[in-house]
Formats: structure tokens, sequence, C-alpha cells
């Protein structure tokens, strides 16, 4: 059971450092379609925020009955 502790262990530390080395290369580039994701994520979460704020105002004296 230690040899595959160990085993396990080894192979875990050698794959760490292969992520370590690989994101090392990778750091600062930022590509156009992560932009495009990430800015029509937030356009989408405010237009819903805005829908779901002009319906509670629309609504808002039949929903305090609830």
């Amino acid at each position: 059971m230690t040899k595959l502790a160990v085993r396990l262990s080894v192979a875990l530390r050698s794959h760490w450092q292969e992520i370590k080395e690989h994101s090392s290369k990778d750091r600062g580039d930022i590509s156009i379609t992560t932009i495009i994701i990430w800015v029509a994520a937030v356009a989408g979460a405010i237009a819903i925020a805005g829908t779901i704020g002009i319906v509670v105002s629309k609504y808002n004296s039949k929903l305090s009955g609830i």
C-alpha cells in the first residue's frame, strides 16, 4: 500500500510540475474569444437583472399581498 502511495505522490508531483511549466508559458495570452464570451455573459446578466427589476417594479403592488 505504501508503494502505491509513493508512486501516486511522485506521479502527482511530476504532473503538477508540468502544469506549472505550461501555465507560465501561457500567462498573459487572453484570446478574443474569451473576451467576447465574458462581455456577452456580463451583458446577459445585466439584461436579466434589469428585466427582473422592471417586472418587480411593475407588479410590486400585486406582489405585496402574497
